[in-house]
């Protein structure tokens, strides 16, 4: 038994689990609907290369959108209105040639603050009173107010795991010599410099953009660059835990040489480990598949996602909630006549291969686009995303019609880990089948998709987990879920030290081809591992001389570690590939 929470209270249950592999896949059809929903692009200017933001910046329970601007034209607002959007001004006019627009509660003070990158100016950031009253305080915060860095990306984590956030923006200036930089928190509404104290290069990468994710599960966040032209290659920094990264991006099999544009993070294939989406011109896009031992293998041929045109924004989500991963991709090509895709919807097949939809309702998706971002626009649990395309064309606004599949809503915030509760894992397992979501701020390209994850669970009618880990260690777990809402989940605070020190407990490798070892505990450890039909299979009391548990010998599956110290007990969770 353990200590988990259902409806914000502890109490005690025990957990039994089926691994049986299901696929429920259901038709999905989408339609534009941006002039009807009121999102109507009237500039005369328009998106290059501009981002996009799907994201409930009022907390009012509905996602709204945020739009970058170039020229005299504004960063436009649109609030969504009960599904329905209606532009709004907040007192900020921010014009220029802005790229990234991203919403992020630098100051855990409950309310979004937004933090704009521009290429011609610097970039802003405005602090929300909790009442959408907004003050510049871009200088006093620590940012110069006459350095212009030419930046396009911008994307938020905890480094230190301090509950505070941090910021690494990505700089592409004409000559490519402008570093990128990387900022850390000081919990006092006030940002420092480490990029030359923290190892970050000091040389021009023209870099598109970044993403914070943990690759190596080691509880720190690291960072992936997106970097342009083929002689600049992709950059991962491992996270060694002190505020100081190394460049791993050789020995880890990162290092793609492409014209890449976004870094997209997720884990496609459920397998427990996050991997990488990287869009590229007509040489082929790639997915870098996580191999959980530090190293990544680029699948994207293998997969059906080498796309082979012109490639900007992409985003994993599940279109038609059949717990799977579709995909969706931004094109430059707007003639359909030349050869290449003018868009891609990649449905996910058996065996985590993907097909182009040709059925969705994406024939006339022909506009030149770069950012795209995922909301949902209704509350009707079915993902819906914007898609920023080049004037003259306005802007698409993809709705999905929905079927009979039912679905969850996650919501996280922060207590002892930051408020937006960035960097936290979410798994869910309902009908037989474990899914896995991971939060960012600040993804794809140029993109900030909505901070509450939708789960797809096909015909499912309870949903048997929901288990949160935070950058903290805490971890928090809901049985016997009720699908079809939204669930706002708080991080405990109420642990006790046995219990806090209990649930830090990690596996390693996990998933794991037979060894498992155990790291992070103080006390001997009373172990018994069952399988998916609740059978024990093996005891074994942990200590620190001899911490491995061999699981050689059983078949692949879902196993559940139960771990008894003095005072508590906790359950693991270990995949036997």
């Amino acid at each position: 038994m353990f200590l988990i929470k259902k409806n914000g209270q502890p109490f005690v249950s025990v957990l039994v689990v089926l691994l049986v592999t299901i696929s429920l896949h259901s038709q999905v059809i989408f339609q534009n609907n941006a002039i009807p929903l009121g999102l109507v692009n009237n500039s005369s200017t328009g998106s290059n290369l501009g981002g996009v933001s799907f994201f409930d910046y009022d907390n009012d329970g509905w996602d709204d959108i945020t739009i970058a601007c170039k020229g005299d034209d504004p960063v436009r607002f649109f609030k969504n209105i009960s599904g329905q959007f209606v532009e709004q001004f907040y007192g900020m006019t921010i014009t220029g040639h802005s790229k990234q627009v991203i919403w992020v509660d630098y100051d855990n003070d409950d309310d979004n603050d937004l933090f704009v990158t521009r290429l011609d100016g610097i970039n802003l950031l405005y602090q929300n009173d909790g009442n959408l009253n907004f003050t510049n305080v871009t200088v006093a915060a620590g940012f110069s107010n006459f350095n212009i860095l030419s930046t396009y990306g911008a994307t938020f984590g905890d480094i230190d795991n301090d509950g505070y956030l941090d910021l690494f923006i990505s700089n592409k200036d004409v000559s490519g010599t402008l570093p990128n930089k990387l900022f850390r928190n000081n919990g006092n509404g006030t940002f420092t410099d480490i990029s030359i104290s923290s190892g970050i290069s000091l040389n021009g990468h023209l870099t598109f953009c970044a993403s914070f994710f943990d690759y190596d599960k080691d509880g720190f966040q690291d960072i992936y660059m997106s970097n342009d032209r083929i002689l600049n290659t992709n950059i991962l920094y491992r996270n060694n835990g002190d505020n100081t990264f190394t460049d791993v991006s050789a020995a880890s099999g990162t290092d793609v040489a492409a014209n890449a544009m976004s870094t997209t993070i997720d884990d496609y294939n459920y397998d427990g480990w996050l991997d990488i989406y990287i869009t590229n011109t007509v040489e082929g896009n790639h997915l870098l598949k996580n191999n959980g031992d530090g190293t990544f293998n680029d699948i994207a041929i293998d997969s059906g996602l080498s796309f082979n045109s012109i490639g900007w924004g992409a985003n994993f989500f599940d279109a038609d909630n059949d717990t799977d991963l579709d995909l969706y991709i931004s094109s430059y090509i707007d003639n359909p006549n030349i050869g290449l895709l003018t868009a891609a919807f990649y449905e996910c097949q058996e065996g985590y291969t993907y097909q182009l939809s040709n059925t969705s309702g994406f024939e006339d998706d022909i506009f030149k686009s770069f950012s795209n971002a995922i909301g949902d626009i209704d509350n009707d649990g079915f993902q819906d995303f914007i898609v920023a395309n080049q004037t003259p064309n306005n802007h698409s606004l993809w709705q999905n019609q929905g079927n009979t599949n039912n679905w969850l809503k996650v919501k996280l915030k922060g207590v002892q880990s930051n408020k937006n509760g960035i960097g936290s894992w979410i798994e869910v397992f309902a009908n037989n089948e474990v899914m896995y979501r991971y939060t960012i701020c600040g993804e794809a390209f140029l993109g900030q998709n909505s901070a509450t994850e939708i789960f797809g669970i096909g015909d499912a009618t309870t949903i048997d987990y929901v288990k949160v880990t935070w950058l903290s260690g805490v971890e928090d777990v809901l049985t016997d879920v009720t699908p079809n809402q939204t669930l706002l989940i708080e991080e405990s605070s109420t642990l006790s030290t046995s219990e806090h020190q209990l649930k830090s407990i990690r596996m390693l490798p996990n998933p794991t081809n037979g060894i498992v070892t155990v790291k992070n505990f103080t006390e001997t450890l009373d172990v018994q591992v069952v399988d998916y039909l609740g059978r024990l299979i093996l005891t074994k009391t942990i200590t620190q001389a001899d911490n491995s548990i061999n699981l050689s010998n059983y078949s692949k599956g879902v196993y559940l570690l139960k771990a008894k110290g003095e005072t508590s007990h906790v359950i693991k969770k270990i995949i036997r590939n």
